[in-house]
């Protein structure tokens, strides 16, 4: 039994699909189902059954998936306690975040934390789709950014940033000169979205249902946000995301506009229980004061 193996079980557990989970592992769909195919033989029990939408764990498969969580968070504590010492620092601090995390909050943290801590490497950890949560409670994350509305049971979490939606539309589309669009004026608009997250998570960014109770019309998937932005380009949906999106991702291709009657992200900075260490607690501080000073400037 390898690392890898137990590593590639905790993703097709998640993704329920082999196709999907080899995507995201970037091995071929046959390599992943002989690995999982060789496990079970080794193992002697069947982890997943298969069907025509995917896979479900077994009996058998929910109580391994588990203990193999256990053992990948440990892999990662492990790796990130022999990278201190390779590095020659007395710590590492990983920051997770998602796409444009707080906006310029999140550079400002990292930048000031990193100035009063030379000897503490700060590593920033990019998610998608709300996984920043998940990423806290597997240990592969110490603090981070989080977008609501998210699990948060396990976590602490106080509220740093808040900010407007807006929706991606190419250049030449119709609506693109608006100084700001009502979201049932793009009710006829399919609209990016991703199975990869919860779908309360994706019900709310959807704006479903709508004001007058209608449902959006759904268009492509995508996996990540580079995913998203190269199909709003070509002309294929739309998307909502965060003003601070519309700044960090930048793209001669696309136009942000304002949606004038939805309600605004909101970001926690949120820690797992028991591992509020002393950079943990640091980290912290140093949000809450720049998240004091930014607030007046924003009003």
């Amino acid at each position: 039994m390898e690392l890898r193996q137990l590593h590639y079980l905790t993703v097709i557990a998640e993704e329920e699909n082999l196709g999907r989970a080899a995507r995201r592992l970037y091995v071929s769909q046959p390599a992943l189902s002989y690995a999982l195919k060789s496990l079970e033989g080794e193992l002697g029990v069947r982890l997943f059954d298969r069907h025509s939408g995917g896979v479900s764990a077994t009996a058998a498969g929910r109580d391994v998936i588990a203990e193999a969580l256990l053992t990948v968070r440990q892999s990662e504590r492990v790796r990130a306690a022999a990278e201190r010492h390779a590095l020659g620092r007395t710590g590492v601090l990983r920051v997770g975040f998602e796409a444009s995390g707080a906006g310029e909050l999140t550079t400002r943290a990292r930048a000031e934390f990193a100035r009063r801590h030379p000897d503490v490497q700060v590593a920033p950890k990019r998610y998608d789709w709300g996984q920043e949560a998940d990423a806290l409670r597997d240990g592969q994350a110490d603090v981070a950014f989080v977008w609501l509305p998210n699990d948060l049971t396990g976590l602490h979490s106080e509220l740093v940033h808040t900010e407007p939606r807006v929706v991606g539309l190419p250049t030449g589309h119709a609506l693109a000169a608006r100084s700001g669009i009502a979201v049932l004026e793009v009710g006829d608009e399919p609209l990016l979205w991703t199975r990869r997250a919860r779908r309360e998570w994706v019900d709310w960014w959807a704006v479903n249902p709508r004001p007058d109770g209608s449902s959006p019309k759904w268009g492509p998937t995508n996996d990540n946000v580079e995913e998203m932005l190269e199909q709003v380009a070509g002309g294929s949906a739309i998307c909502f995301a965060p003003l601070s999106m519309a700044r960090y991702y930048a793209r001669p291709d696309l136009c942000w506009v304002p949606l004038t009657d939805v309600e605004p992200l909101r970001v926690v900075l949120a820690w797992a229980d028991g591992r509020d260490t002393a950079l943990v607690r640091g980290f912290v501080g140093v949000v809450r004061e720049l998240a004091a000073a930014i607030a007046p400037l924003a009003g």
